[in-house]
């Protein structure tokens, strides 16, 4: 998630000592990597992705009884042997990456700026010396943030879902697949059978999944201080960090997965049922009367007519899908970082804008005085504690040599 790569680059070790070889990376610079490391991350895991969204829209196929269900998926395995053998090997599983990998790195780009901007404001705003928030309003401002970025590129998740799913749609005959495949022909359906409004399907579902970083980032801050002692949770190890916020990823996308299905199925509602063309419009308005617009209304939709059973089908990929995202963005994301600090060096050299040794000096002057506040306020505070312990025990050494007398 852009959330949590803004923080891993913020507050990465190399961050802060990126100051003595040249000049911090502007927030531009972080949008470019936090983007980069994104869109391969997205790459990576699509195959689940794609099997995933289809999961989670079959049973919605169900309710269309001119559909065939004798290639419905049972799993997660059946689903890759299928796409493997009836849509084309290996390309079958990247159906729609291109416009997917376009959507993940304007999303993380957006939210990139819009969370330093918000960020920063919020810091001057506050008039404080600290460069950190409180928690409340960390998770306040990346929700604003979200929320900007997703209204932004909402459009193309819909033209996404309809992709991923098209091949699951009885209208989608092998004639007619290169058609209704382009980029054109699924925005004209998508305007003819829903309107304008039709292209933010779902927002209001991608407003909820907005929380999914925050209840992680909550979940992993609780777990490190459930089952590490206190020694070791400023500087847990990489690899209990990892599984600690694998779980935290899993945790949290268990609780908002019923959104993620409800937006999906709203997201591909309006091609499910426009199989004969000489009554869509019948068919579309039976479908929208059916269908909920509003999230919360689709959730409890589901729940009532298909079980809470439902509202979990495809769960075990969307974990595993997080799982591998988020070690995949732990291995890319210092090596994006490095060659895109690398290259913001070689342009101000190149533009002759690259600081003298003298100003690097000061800079490194400048960020080493926030850090040399951080330790002596740590140590000061150590020192308030060994105090307080010493004025706990000196009451009882009197009473020692009284006893002994």
């Amino acid at each position: 998630d852009a959330f949590d790569l803004y923080h891993k680059v913020q507050e990465s070790p190399e961050k802060s000592l990126a100051i003595f070889d040249g000049p911090a990376l502007p927030a531009l610079g972080h949008a470019l990597a936090g983007s980069t490391g994104a869109a391969i991350s997205n790459v990576s895991t699509y195959p689940l992705s794609l099997i995933v969204t289809r999961l989670q829209i079959q049973r919605q196929l169900r309710n269309n009884a001119s559909a065939s269900h004798t290639d419905e998926y049972k799993n997660i395995r059946d689903a890759a042997k299928k796409i493997y053998e009836g849509e084309g090997g290996l390309i079958g599983f990247y159906v729609g990456v291109v416009f997917d990998t376009f959507k993940t790195v304007a999303d993380s780009f957006l939210f990139f700026l819009a969370y330093n901007f918000l960020r920063q404001s919020r810091i001057r705003f506050s008039k404080s010396s600290s460069k950190h928030l409180p928690v409340i309003d960390e998770l306040g401002v990346g929700f604003l943030a979200g929320a900007f970025s997703k209204f932004l590129t909402t459009p193309i998740a819909n033209i996404v879902t309809r992709k991923q799913t098209s091949s699951l749609l009885p209208e989608c005959q092998a004639e007619k697949e290169a058609k209704q495949g382009s980029l054109r022909s699924i925005a004209r359906g998508i305007y003819l059978t829903k309107g304008l409004q039709g292209f933010w399907s779902g927002y209001s579902a991608s407003l909820v999944l907005t929380l999914n970083p925050s209840l992680t980032f909550l979940f992993f801050e609780s777990l490190k201080r459930m089952i590490l002692p206190r020694s070791k949770r400023s500087n847990p190890s990489t690899q209990t960090t990892f599984l600690l916020a694998a779980l935290s990823k899993a945790i949290a996308s268990t609780i908002t997965y019923p959104f993620s299905l409800a937006k999906s199925r709203m997201q591909s509602s309006g091609a499910i049922n426009n199989k004969d063309t000489s009554n869509s419009e019948l068919i579309n308005e039976k479908f929208e009367q059916k269908v909920p617009n509003n999230v919360f209304a689709t959730v409890f939709h589901i729940a009532q007519t298909e079980g809470v059973n439902a509202l979990y089908e495809g769960l075990l990929g969307e974990v595993l899908k997080g799982f591998f995202t988020h070690g995949i963005t732990m291995v890319v994301k210092e090596a994006v970082h490095k060659v895109v600090l690398r290259l913001y060096y070689t342009i101000l050299k190149l533009l002759k804008r690259y600081p003298s040794p003298q100003e690097l000096s000061h800079l490194a002057r400048e960020q080493a005085g926030p850090m040399v506040a951080d330790a002596k306020g740590q140590a000061q505070q150590f020192i308030n504690i060994a105090k307080e312990g010493v004025q706990k025990l000196s009451p009882k050494a009197p009473n020692a040599r009284n006893d002994s007398g």
